[in-house]
């Protein structure tokens, strides 16, 4: 018997017209919590903004989400009023800045009930929206999860979270190796790290190990790391963002870095093609929750 995200992920193939859109998704995820990861998701994608690019982020940390907080903006409605049908998608997104907008999560667990496909059509029904962004930064939830892996395989680009801690390595390895099933591409950002050297060391051996045991052509790569600074420190107790309070801080010139590197490797062609559609690449994902 199909399982529900099969169900959907065949509808979605009927449903989908071909993909020509130059917004790209970038899924942010970890193997376990407290790493980093809704920080740097949300650092990220104020940065790829302020380097001109359109940017929106989706807070897709089922039940935990908190980047309405982060960036310090008040969320009345959110994805659990969209999936109940009291208002539209639409109606939820809130603009940071001009060409900076959040699409708010829920953090409680009642979102967590609404997982069937009837709910999900009722997306795909969604006129498109916000068609002039160039990313789209996915802040998903930590684990290897179905609902998890479901925004990962929707995603253009996966980028893994993890600090040089045991338990945090072992996981970002398991999370690394689930979704090799469906990407042969997934860049890793070593959070956290003391310098270059332990972020370089860390990440060759994970990508030894995966390489021997993986294979299936995945390429692995460092995507860039963020050192142990007290701006991110104070950034994470206060909830605010670092790359915005303090720009010239290290963790944001090394987040600086890390954006352009995202832009280069996607291969982004800013101003070239006006045929964007947002809403098609929102109920891709959507459609395989």
């Amino acid at each position: 018997m199909k399982n529900q995200a099969q169900k959907l992920e065949e509808l979605m193939k009927e449903k989908e017209t071909p993909k020509n859109s130059n917004t790209k998704f970038l899924a942010i995820t970890s193997g376990k919590g407290g790493v980093g990861k809704s920080t740097i998701s949300a650092n990220l994608a104020y940065t790829l903004w302020s380097l001109g690019f359109r940017v929106g982020i989706l807070d897709a940390d089922i039940g935990l989400a908190n980047l309405d907080v982060m960036f310090g903006v008040k969320s009345d409605k959110n994805l659990l009023h969209v999936l109940k049908g009291e208002c539209k998608l639409e109606e939820i997104i809130i603009a940071i800045e001009e060409g900076l907008y959040l699409i708010p999560g829920e953090s409680g667990a009642e979102i967590l009930k609404y997982s069937g496909e009837l709910m999900f059509e009722r997306f795909m029904e969604e006129t498109a929206l916000l068609d002039s962004l160039d990313f789209v930064v996915v802040d998903t939830g930590a684990g290897i999860g179905e609902h998890i892996q479901a925004f990962l395989n929707s995603s253009d680009e996966v980028i893994v979270v993890t600090v040089p801690d045991p338990a945090a390595i072992t996981d970002a390895y398991a999370t690394i190796k689930v979704t090799a099933r469906q990407k042969k591409r997934i860049f890793m950002l070593m959070n956290m790290v003391k310098n270059e050297k332990e972020a370089s060391g860390i990440f060759e051996k994970i990508k030894k190990v995966a390489d021997q045991n993986i294979g299936n052509g995945l390429r692995l790569e460092l995507l860039g790391k963020l050192e142990q600074d007290g701006a991110v420190a104070r950034a994470t107790k206060t909830r605010t963002i670092f790359a915005k309070e303090q720009p010239n801080a290290p963790a944001s010139l090394e987040l600086q870095n890390i954006a352009r590197s995202v832009a280069n490797k996607v291969e982004r062609k800013v101003l070239v093609n006006e045929d964007k559609r947002f809403g098609r690449f929102f109920k891709r994902i959507l459609g395989h929750f």
